[in-house]
């Protein structure tokens, strides 16, 4: 079923062979990696069977072919050989034989036809002028040959061509030039449609690389920051208190195990794309386990507010927005104390979030307007501070991650030192979750 698909695809942006000439040239292999023997070869044929017959058949009002009209003959079809590498050489040269063919008097017949080719393959190749000037050479040659030098060229007593022809020989030089021109067109757009579809694939591929980006770090810089922060309280007391520090090794067991789990279901979701995953994607249900977690790694955290129902895009931002401001006050602050805020509009939950944050816009975390709206959570994350290092506060990866989060649902992240002291992050997201960004959710869980 995937390989029809992939085949319809293929064939709706242009058919397989253009797809390898388009390859071959991407390659470094010139406008096709090997010259078209097999195209040329039953050209020759058809142009030499054909002229002999329309000879048979013109016998007595034009010169029989001889030695050096087959020459000519095999000369045009042969450079035809080279029409996707030299195109413009390929047309001026079967032009030329033409005109000579047609100069000696000898019979009207397919020698046309390789006129036609070597014209259809330089338009295609984007030369135009040559085209044009080529069979405008060819067709000028053939006025003066039939309407002037026919006195002095063979065969003997021919008279002047009707000017009624040079009309079907215009007939036939436009339409050629019509059907390349089309040809033309049509893979111009072959091309751009690729190249945009390539283009979309790449930008795909590095959303999806971010997307994996923002889940490992949020997997795995909590759990390693509890097991960061238990270690050293297992090495301080491994001497003095062997019971807490088992303790202390009990968690950094259990956050070890709780984290390859995490990244293994990130894993099994790259492995597996179209498989459902074993594990649902987490949410703010889980906010107990974060608060265990964080006790775990001494920081004491205050939830206020309920959790609404949210769409599973919005659920996981939230969750993993609050996780990873929980771990950067374990990693940069001071404090062992933090608050989260969680409010849906639907009640005064505290009273001092930013009034343009409930309005769904970006706000200045110092201010505290006590104003409700409907349709998008709003996060709060406070600590008390002060900070324990350069970096407190979350300003690397982290930090870019919640915004990318919140960015891709339409909401907001603010992040700053407070007036009193301490650090907060504020969120704004939507209750649902753009159609893509729940799709992809949906798809996790």
């Amino acid at each position: 079923m995937e390989e029809e698909r992939a085949n319809a695809q293929g064939w709706r942006h242009g058919p397989p062979w253009w797809h390898r000439w388009v390859d071959d040239r991407r390659q470094g292999r010139g406008r096709g990696s090997r010259l078209p023997w097999r195209s040329t070869v039953l050209l020759t044929v058809l142009v030499l069977v054909g002229s002999g017959f329309a000879a048979h058949v013109q016998e007595g009002g034009r010169a029989p072919l001889d030695a050096f009209a087959r020459a000519l003959l095999l000369l045009g079809s042969a450079l035809l050989l080279w029409r996707q590498r030299h195109p413009v050489p390929v047309v001026f040269g079967t032009a030329a034989a033409a005109m000579l063919y047609l100069g000696a008097g000898y019979a009207y017949g397919p020698v046309f036809l390789t006129v036609a080719v070597g014209c259809f393959s330089a338009v295609v190749a984007g030369h135009r002028r040559a085209a044009w000037a080529a069979v405008g050479m060819l067709w000028a040659g053939h006025v003066v040959v039939s309407h002037w030098l026919y006195r002095w060229l063979p065969p003997s007593g021919d008279a002047p061509a009707p000017w009624g022809q040079e009309i079907v020989i215009v007939t036939w030089v436009v339409a050629i030039m019509a059907v390349s021109e089309l040809a033309r067109l049509r893979r111009e757009q072959w091309a751009r449609e690729r190249a945009e579809r390539a283009q979309a694939a790449r930008r795909r591929a590095d959303e999806e690389r971010l997307r994996i980006a923002r889940e490992l770090h949020d997997v795995l810089a909590h759990s390693i920051s509890v097991i960061n922060v238990q270690a050293g309280v297992g090495l301080a007391l491994l001497d003095s208190d062997p019971e807490q520090a088992r303790t202390a090794l009990t968690i950094i067991k259990a956050a070890g195990k709780e984290a390859l789990g995490e990244v293994r279901h990130v894993l099994d979701t790259l492995r597996t794309p179209d498989e459902a995953p074993r594990a649902p994607a987490p949410g703010l249900d889980r906010l107990s386990e974060l608060v265990e977690q964080a006790a775990s790694a001494g920081l004491t955290v205050e939830i206020e507010g309920e959790v609404p129902k949210l769409a599973p895009g919005t659920d996981l931002a939230a969750f993993r927005i609050v996780q990873e401001a929980l771990t950067n006050v374990v990693r940069h602050s001071g404090s062992r104390h933090a608050r989260v805020l969680i409010d849906d509009g639907r009640g005064d939950t505290g009273g001092d979030l930013p009034g343009d944050a409930r309005a769904g816009t970006q706000a200045d975390p110092h201010g505290s307007t006590p104003v409700g709206t409907q349709g998008v959570l709003r996060l709060r994350i406070d600590d008390d501070g002060p900070a324990a290092g350069v970096d407190a506060g979350g300003s690397g990866n982290g930090l870019a991650g919640m915004r990318e989060r919140a960015a891709a649902l339409g909401g907001t992240i603010e992040a700053g030192p407070r007036a009193d002291g301490g650090f907060r992050v504020l969120a704004v997201l939507p209750f649902r979750a753009p159609p893509e960004e729940t799709l992809k959710v949906e798809e996790d869980r």
